[in-house]
């Protein structure tokens, strides 16, 4: 008896370390050689122990029951799922009666949440949610009854004298449960339960570092991740918490050397690749963090016509100041990461920008320059050449930061050349696509550039009025910068024609406001066109006029159209209405000439 135990052992032994060691050898043709062999060596190991009659003892039914939960696992990771669920149900079926012993709790616990796991693969959500619930219930209920740290399961094919410490054990089991939570935490955003999912991501996040069981890489996506679903939430402290530490604990997967290094190996080129596209994931992530602290800080401060409504600002300082220091003691302790140790590290990288809105153009200036930092730290690896869609993405963002940090500058010639900063990272992009392959995204350029040009003719507008009256340069620079909307929004408008030129009858909901708003636009914008050519003047607000035409008639024969454009209807209707009589005068006064 006392050999066919060692010999059980010894083959179990061999099947962990055939399963764990020697299966990342196996060659590429026999991809599962060694997970074969150790499948083989733990039904040695079964037939060693005698057989399962259904009257065993609490020690054999546990090693029993460690036997079925290793085979389960292994045909789980050789594909052969039904075979994988057979065997992990008889784990939990040989342990069910003591489950909540001390010697059975892991094992069980394991055996859970590999069914969760197996469940999830097919697809079916709530019969996972049902094994990794009833998992999790389990360690709420040992821990609350008994609390002894439990046996690990490999233990009970070892001597004595190789049995953990009671610290070791403490350890390993929390890690079972830390897995427990975080397959918990995939169910449940799954099933669209997005604030449970956050709560379980976070709470496995923390359990990881507490108990050093995580890959810095993985962990930090993991936590960059979570720090946009806070965002979409308004949450600025703990996004800006989860980004600080995805920075710190990423740190940890070591540095990236130079090129001269990484050439010596090609596993370690794949390997620094990956590291510098997560690298550029994470600063994307802190991207998002800047521009959408700039985007919340302007909806609040904008008055009605999109300005900055400057007594509401100095309203919101006030406010800010009493209520920030009782705010943030109270949020603090809710989220923080790690031990004291790496928590210094995390606070170092949160004080390099603020989680609270910018309220004027030096603090929105500053969170500004974080965003841009990160910009050029994600263009490293999502560059043109190999990213298209990634790069453009984060030119757009880079962009996108720009023009909200103008609404924040009162200036208008310094808000006119933050504009055309953008133009001038936007339109050689447009230039460089293919519309072929990348249509919708020549689209967004071309209506960003034409936004972006009207927004600086506006401004010119603006300027030149402030003026007695308005010199050459400034007349100049008003009708370049219409023209240059003009030719960007009838870009926009040409892609959306058939391929015999003509314009859609209904157009996609997709599509709808932007087609609309950009004929709306181009009226207006014939309209601001300034010359002293009387002729070309009647021709301007003839094609102004069509255009307003366009929108009124397209809104009668399509209702459903209405609502998307309703500002922007009232104005037309009112052009379309006050332009002709306008004309007439015009050419009256023409005729009057001789």
């Amino acid at each position: 008896m006392a050999d066919s135990w060692q010999l059980a052992c010894d083959a179990y032994q061999r099947a962990i370390t055939a399963s764990e060691v020697e299966s990342r050898s196996d060659p590429e043709n026999e991809p599962y050689r060694s997970k074969y062999r150790a499948r083989e060596l733990l039904r040695e190991a079964r037939a060693l122990l005698g057989p399962e009659d259904g009257d065993e003892t609490r020690l054999l039914a546990a090693r029993l029951a460690v036997i079925q939960l290793r085979l389960g696992v292994n045909h789980t990771e050789t594909e052969e799922m039904s075979a994988g669920e057979e065997h992990l149900v008889k784990a939990v079926g040989l342990l069910e009666r003591c489950r909540l012993s001390h010697d059975c709790v892991s094992i069980y616990l394991q055996a859970q949440n590999n069914l969760g796991i197996l469940w999830a693969d097919r697809g079916e959500i709530i019969i996972a949610q049902t094994y990794l619930e009833s998992a999790e219930s389990l360690y709420c209920q040992y821990m609350k009854k008994i609390g002894k740290p439990p046996i690990d399961p490999d233990e009970h094919f070892k001597p004595e004298e190789q049995k953990l410490t009671e610290q070791e054990r403490a350890k390993r089991f929390e890690r079972v449960y830390t897995h427990t939570l975080y397959y918990l935490a995939q169910v449940y955003k799954h099933l669209k339960q997005d604030e449970k999912a956050a709560q379980y991501c976070h709470t496995t996040l923390q359990r990881q570092l507490e108990y050093d069981g995580y890959n810095p890489v993985e962990w930090a996506i993991n936590a960059a991740t979570l720090s946009q679903y806070y965002l979409g939430k308004q949450c600025y402290m703990e996004s800006r918490h989860c980004l600080a530490a995805a920075d710190v604990v990423f740190s940890k997967a070591g540095q990236i050397p130079s090129s001269e290094a990484e050439k010596e190996n090609e596993a370690e080129q794949e390997r620094l690749d990956h590291l510098r596209q997560k690298k550029s994931e994470i600063a994307r992530c802190w991207v998002k963090y800047c521009l959408c602290l700039l985007a919340d800080a302007r909806k609040k401060l904008e008055d009605n016509i999109g300005e900055l409504d400057v007594d509401l600002q100095d309203e919101l300082k006030a406010e800010r100041k009493k209520q920030e220091d009782e705010k943030e003691k109270g949020r603090k302790k809710a989220v923080l990461f790690g031990s004291s140790d790496i928590y210094d590290s995390i606070l170092a990288v949160e004080e390099k920008v603020e989680c609270s809105l910018p309220l004027d153009f030096k603090e929105a200036r500053e969170v500004f320059l974080v965003g841009q930092n990160y910009v050029n730290e994600a263009k490293e690896y999502f560059q043109l050449d190999g990213h298209v869609t990634d790069h453009i993405e984060v030119i757009q963002d880079h962009s996108a930061l720009f023009k909200v940090l103008a609404f924040f500058e009162e200036d208008y010639e310094r808000r006119c050349k933050m504009h055309k900063r953008r133009i001038d990272m936007l339109e050689p992009l447009c230039k460089e696509l293919n519309p072929q392959y990348y249509l919708l995204v020549c689209r967004q350029l071309q209506f960003e550039l034409a936004d972006t040009y009207y927004e600086m003719m506006d401004l010119k507008v603006a300027i030149g009025n402030k003026l007695d009256e308005m010199d050459s340069h400034t007349i100049k620079k008003i009708n370049s910068l219409a023209q240059a909307a003009i030719k960007f929004y009838e870009m926009f408008l040409d892609s959306l024609k058939s391929p015999d030129k003509k314009f859609p009858e209904k157009l996609e909901d997709d599509v709808l406001r932007p087609a609309l708003v950009a004929k709306f636009h181009i009226a207006r914008l014939y309209g601001k066109l300034i010359t002293t050519d009387a002729n070309k003047q009647l021709e301007n607000m003839q094609i102004s006029l069509s255009y307003y035409t366009f929108l009124v008639e397209y809104c009668a024969n399509h209702e459903e159209a209405i609502k998307s454009v309703e500002t922007e209807l009232e104005l037309t209707k009112e052009m379309v209405a006050l332009l002709p009589a306008r004309m007439e005068r015009l050419r009256m006064q023409f005729s009057s000439f001789p």
